[in-house]
């Protein structure tokens, strides 16, 4: 695919390209799971491949002098799974027309529905230019559309310029107020609020060691429980369990320093793990598991200790993943994140984008609504 400015190819594989070249065009240190050793792990894992429904259509964007000026993470899928933003309904109308949703292009990191520059690039016209590639490529291979999930501002802009209809919907963040512990957090709290969090820790914690583990102090065999803790949670959500085993090895190899692993253990039996990622302005909480039932270890290892951690590390939130209005009262507030969908059919696009204008509206009222109940002291 060409213009008389750029140049751009598809990658089947994220290896083609040096993982300099990539890293390069995503801002230092913010986005883990944008790195090329996070996408690569995907990969050679066998997690994001053709096989399991996410086949690498990287995009990869040259300008005239062969200087890199923009890539995105781009996958073709044959599914709607693992993405986070559910646009099964508009499979089925499309499929009830007769016409094939499925293969359809998705912009994302897989698995992962945490926020972050899709477009990559340094400047407005390079972001611009890979859209449009993704667009061409869309119309060349006949797919039925385009998304782009979990989107910052500028890639929005770019996206809202070229005719893709935005999407919202909304998660929960914890958020640093400049607290300097979890207990300086927790005199932000109304009374009753702050004694109810204070009671489920004293509960989760009771026979339990709980540790926090970054770089050289994970080893392989905390991957070995975190898996099967991983894997349980699979079986009890009736879900499908994406990553494969391997990727952790990966992740053990290239990524340990990115990574804080919570383990809890009782005399010194490990029985449940939270994973995240730390980036340079969030810790990105992904995973979890136990092997036991503990009231209240859930809440403890995910959101408790993640706040620690983040408070810890000096970073301005924590991301705690899709959905759970329950992570409400523990002191994560709403927040909105965005998608962006371009859809071939005229027809169900003009039906999505009508649709997509009263979810909106209904989005940002729930989240007004939630912030009026936040756990924090009133006035």
């Amino acid at each position: 695919m060409t213009s008389p400015q750029y140049t751009a190819t598809i990658l089947s594989h994220i290896g083609d390209i040096p993982a300099a070249e990539w890293d390069g065009l995503i801002p230092s240190g913010q986005h883990p799971f944008l790195s090329h050793r996070f996408l690569l792990a995907l990969e050679e894992s066998g997690s994001a491949v053709a096989e399991t429904g996410w086949t690498p259509r990287h995009i990869w964007v040259e300008d005239e002098a062969g200087q890199a000026i923009g890539a995105a993470p781009l996958y073709a899928k044959t599914h709607s799974q693992g993405e986070y933003v559910f646009d099964h309904a508009w499979a089925n109308a499309l499929m009830r027309a007769g016409i094939d949703y499925y293969p359809k292009l998705q912009c994302s990191v897989p698995f992962t529905p945490a926020t972050g520059p899709r477009l990559l690039s340094k400047t407005p016209e390079g972001k611009t230019a890979v859209a449009r590639a993704m667009l061409q490529a869309c119309s060349e291979w006949g797919m039925s559309g385009v998304h782009l999930t979990f989107l910052d501002t500028e890639d929005r802009s770019v996206l809202n310029d070229l005719g893709f209809a935005g999407r919202e919907d909304r998660q929960f963040h914890f958020i640093n107020r400049g607290y300097e512990d979890f207990d300086d957090f927790l005199t932000s709290l109304a009374s009753r609020k702050r004694k109810n969090i204070r009671k489920e820790r004293k509960a989760a914690q009771e026979g339990v060691v709980i540790k926090r583990l970054i770089g050289d102090d994970l080893k392989p065999q905390h991957w070995d429980v975190f898996y099967r803790c991983y894997l349980d949670t699979g079986k009890r959500k009736w879900g499908r369990p994406y990553l494969t085993r391997e990727f952790f090895d990966s992740l053990q190899q290239t990524m340990r320093n990115d990574i804080c692993l919570v383990m809890a253990s009782i005399d010194d039996t490990p029985i449940a793990a939270a994973l995240n990622f730390i980036g340079s302005e969030a810790l990105y909480g992904r995973n979890w598991g136990s092997l036991i039932h503990k009231p209240f270890l859930h809440f403890e290892l995910c959101y408790y200790q993640a706040i620690e951690a983040g408070l810890e590390l000096g970073l301005p939130r924590v991301e705690a993943g899709a959905q759970g209005e329950h992570k409400l009262a523990r002191g994560y507030e709403p927040v909105v994140t965005h998608s962006a969908h371009w859809l071939s059919h005229p027809g169900l696009m003009q039906g999505v984008e009508d649709y997509l204008m009263r979810e909106r509206s209904a989005v940002e009222h729930e989240v007004d609504i939630l912030a009026k109940h936040t756990p924090f002291k009133k006035g």
